[in-house]
């Protein structure tokens, strides 16, 4: 939908880090509707165990979207199990040519403590470059403060953490009530 469709849901932030044999994904909670704060709450990061692998994934887009994804992502992960790139690749070719997916409204950062992915609705299954990631509304704030915090001597929950206050004090669909899990390999 367009925005002249919908006036579009805001509000979130999730960063993926990966330092220090961890991996941790946080989320704010906020979800806007234009100018408007709906929910403050709102719990943007999950974990995943299909087939007995765990998995901790975050969201940024539309939530019925994201759920739609996140159960695709399971059925694909339990029928390769414990290979996390194979069936975030599948997911992504699903997605692209896909005519009911194609209109998902969803990004996901996925993990299972080894790897890190983004999956876009492009088709794009992206691993960072830095061990950092980020996506959503203040994702781009969160990216470049973590990037700044990576050579430091903090854990991955503490880059994260930090990254996601900078990033909520300079983006107004960002709060500091966050999720946050950590997965370890």
């Amino acid at each position: 939908m367009s925005e002249d469709q919908f006036p579009g849901w805001h509000g979130t932030t999730i960063i993926g880090v990966k330092k220090g044999g961890e991996v941790v994904i946080a989320g704010d909670g906020q979800v806007s509707l234009g100018q408007t704060v709906i929910k403050g709450t709102a719990r943007k990061v999950r974990r995943l165990s299909p087939g007995g692998h765990e998995i901790v994934a975050g969201f940024a887009g539309s939530t019925a979207d994201a759920f739609t994804l996140l159960e695709r992502l399971e059925a694909k992960l339990e029928a390769t199990p414990g290979q996390l790139a194979r069936a975030s690749v599948e997911l992504a070719k699903d997605w692209r040519t896909d005519k009911y997916l194609q209109k998902l409204e969803a990004m996901l950062i996925v993990s299972d403590g080894v790897d890190i992915f983004v999956i876009t609705g492009a088709g794009d299954v992206l691993e960072p470059e830095h061990n950092v990631t980020a996506i959503g509304s203040g994702g781009n704030f969160a990216l470049a403060a973590g990037r700044a915090l990576m050579d430091t001597d903090l854990s991955a929950e503490e880059v994260a953490r930090k990254a996601m206050a900078i990033a909520g004090d300079i983006c107004v669909y960002t709060n500091g009530n966050l999720t946050l899990e950590t997965i370890k390999k």
